[in-house]
């Protein structure tokens, strides 16, 4: 009894004590933590402390993300500056590749909504990285090299600022006093390694330095950068770190931590700091006489195990190759050829996402030619036969603006497209990232006449009608010379001419779908020119179709750009990107007919021969006199010699309109325009 009462006398003064050591850092801006037992740090996600006081970020699990930050936000309004010293061990699942890495952080808040695993470090995606609202300061230690955040190598140490494109790296090294000279550091190599991060506001200078932990501070820091974290840091922010896994993992360790906001971060007592766990002890060496007496097993063993690997590289390639397939020869890839092509498909060589699969870029070993390749899940064999004769159809489809599909190949549940690969990317990343260069309206003007030229060229150019079906910014691809290319024919649909499409299947992307799509389900060549209006007002205005951040009123792209033109101010809608460096009369001309193409009614939209003609200047874009009510709008005056469609207001008083947007009668319409055929229709 007296033993236990002791005990528990112990534990209250040994809290008692952190709760004091605790009140104590938060009051002055600093803290010190050798081991963590007993700490009240935020931990989040795969983050683990152990028994023994050492902090685990996180396991060999793939694609985790944990995080562990200082309690409270500490203040930074008066000063800038601060000081931190720490120690990490990176012990990756094998030793040979790195799991990614981790960062030290300084951020206004603790949750990052959205934020992905991998390369973005658990604290961005590939939307959130770069933007300056972020206000994120962080020093990466980063073990995977990726070349789109352009990385030096696999083991280098970075300053960030709000993105993950580092401000400034180095491979991770240290300077050694002693010899003068600069020794690598390996990240994942499990030993323990210092880090020291020193900001002086006064001077606006960061200096990152690193050591093993037998060595004392270098006096040459790794990096030393002149910032000013003013223009990033906020008053209050929160300081800790931030670690991911991808396909490949590492336990992700920290010892021991430091932090001060007044001067130099106190120095760590090594003696305190908590062991690693011990890594799986290897086999005992064989006795000689065991080994006299298992050869015969060893040799049984080495049999069965080549037997399993020959049996698993067999089905790790095997294909599903059925007679009809035979015709398509040429247009059939192997699995194994597209499999080295794509380095196995690992995640250093994926490009994105695409409609219901990931793309890859690919080099064909026969032909050292560059392709993108996109996995589709395709597991139901109802329908296999006609979708790969769909398939090889796509392929047969030649334009200068249409992604070339080259062939494909099925694999179990799999299916793989192979297509001509766009080194620029998908045109949405160039209108709404800020991370990439910006379009000049030239460039835009002539994507806009490319891909228009492509779907005249499916819609009345092919032996077949094609429907494309997901007409938006991010399947319109941009190859070296920023030539834009309509891809993705994941959703497309054939139909012979002078009949009508069968699919009655909703499909497609919210914000780009016509009305009439969602109402019947069924897609025809209207409701592709619905979706190029979306997209033509998207490239004018460097806004997406549907964007909830955004005031009410400007919700809906054509909802506002509809309002505008109707108060006379449509050129208010313009991209700011373009810094007002655009023809007058040709951003006109793709606003208005942007909203044209998107009318409700489907009759009342032109044709892709009509909307090329419009693009190319060959015909002038009917007079469209708009009601103020904002309901509809009047069509007047075409110069093509094709049929055209008048639209009135859905409402049958008209004294709303102003002098300046008159509503015609029939008679007078008729007579003005020297036309027969009329459509009336309403503007939603």
């Amino acid at each position: 009894m007296i033993v236990m009462l002791i005990k528990f006398l112990y534990i209250i003064i040994f809290f008692s004590s952190s709760l004091k050591h605790l009140t104590s850092a938060q009051e002055s801006n600093q803290f010190i933590y050798n081991g963590f037992t007993g700490s009240n740090l935020n931990l989040c996600g795969s983050t683990t402390l152990h028994s023994n006081g050492l902090l685990e970020l996180t396991n060999i699990s793939d694609h985790q993300i944990g995080r562990v930050f200082f309690p409270t936000p500490l203040n930074f309004n008066k000063s800038m500056s601060f000081s931190t010293n720490f120690i990490f061990a990176i012990d990756p699942e094998n030793p040979d590749l790195g799991g990614h890495g981790f960062v030290f952080t300084l951020s206004p808040k603790i949750e990052f909504t959205g934020a992905m695993p991998t390369e973005y470090f658990g604290i961005f995606n590939s939307s959130t990285n770069g933007q300056s609202s972020n206000h994120i300061f962080a020093v990466e230690f980063d073990t995977i090299q990726t070349v789109d955040l352009g990385d030096i190598d696999d083991n280098h140490v970075g300053i960030d600022l709000n993105s993950l494109i580092s401000n400034v790296s180095a491979p991770a090294s240290y300077f050694s006093d002693k010899e003068q000279v600069n020794k690598t550091l390996k990240l994942i190599s499990r030993n323990r390694i210092q880090v020291w991060i020193d900001y002086d506001q006064q001077q606006n200078l960061l200096n990152v330095t690193l050591a093993p932990i037998t060595s004392s501070k270098p006096e040459k820091p790794l990096l030393s950068k002149k910032i000013d974290l003013s223009l990033v840091l906020l008053d209050s922010m929160y300081v800790g770190f931030s670690s991911s896994t991808g396909s490949m993992a590492s336990h992700h360790y920290i010892l021991g931590w430091s932090f001060n906001r007044t001067g130099p971060a106190q120095n760590l007592d090594l003696s305190k700091l908590p062991p690693l766990p011990s890594r799986p002890k290897s086999g005992k060496s064989f006795n000689p006489k065991v080994i006299m007496g298992s050869t015969m097993g060893i040799v049984i063993l080495i049999i069965i195990i080549y037997g399993l690997v020959y049996i698993i590289r067999r089905n790790k390639f095997e294909e599903f190759r059925e007679d009809w397939e035979k015709e398509y020869g040429p247009q059939r890839f192997s699995y194994k050829n597209l499999y080295k092509a794509c380095k196995g498909f690992k995640e250093k060589e994926l490009l994105g996402f695409g409609g219901f699969g990931k793309v890859y870029r690919g080099l064909l070993p026969s032909s050292n030619v560059q392709v993108a390749v996109k996995k589709v899940s395709h597991d139901s064999q109802q329908g296999m036969k006609e979708f790969v004769a769909e398939i090889v159809s796509m392929g047969q489809l030649r334009h200068r603006n249409l992604v070339q599909l080259l062939g494909y190949c099925r694999r179990k549940g799999e299916l793989l497209l192979v297509y001509d690969y766009m080194p620029n990317g998908s045109l949405d990343k160039y209108l709404f990232r800020n991370d990439t260069p910006n379009l000049n309206w030239d460039q835009r003007y002539q994507i806009l006449k490319g891909v228009a030229s492509a779907l005249l060229y499916l819609h009345e150019e092919w032996e077949q009608v094609v429907l494309h079906r997901d007409v938006k910014a991010s399947n319109v691809m941009l190859d070296s010379d920023f030539i834009g290319r309509l891809g993705d024919f994941g959703l497309a649909k054939f139909y012979d001419h002078g009949s009508d499409p069968q699919t009655t299947i909703m499909v497609g992307t919210i914000g780009y779908l016509a009305p009439e799509v969602s109402r019947t389900g069924r897609a025809t060549t209207c409701s592709d020119i619905f979706s190029f209006g979306i997209l033509m007002l998207e490239v004018a205005c460097g806004r997406k179709p549907v964007d909830w951040e955004m005031p009410t009123e400007e919700v809906i792209l054509a909802d506002w750009v509809l309002d505008r033109w109707k108060n006379g101010l449509i050129l208010e809608t313009c991209d700011s990107k373009l810094e007002g460096k655009f023809m007058v009369e040709e951003m006109e001309l793709v606003l208005k007919l942007g909203l044209f193409c998107a009318h409700s009614t489907p009759a009342s939209r032109p044709t892709m021969r009509q909307v090329v003609q419009y693009l190319d200047r060959n015909a002038n874009l009917p007079e469209i006199l708009m009601d103020s009510s904002g309901l509809g709008f009047i069509t007047v005056g075409h110069d093509s010699g094709e049929d055209w469609s008048l639209c009135f207001p859905t409402s049958n008083d008209f004294s709303g309109l102003s002098s300046s947007s008159p509503i015609l009668s029939s008679v007078e319409s008729e007579k003005l325009c020297g036309r027969s055929k009329i459509t009336v229709s309403s503007y939603d």
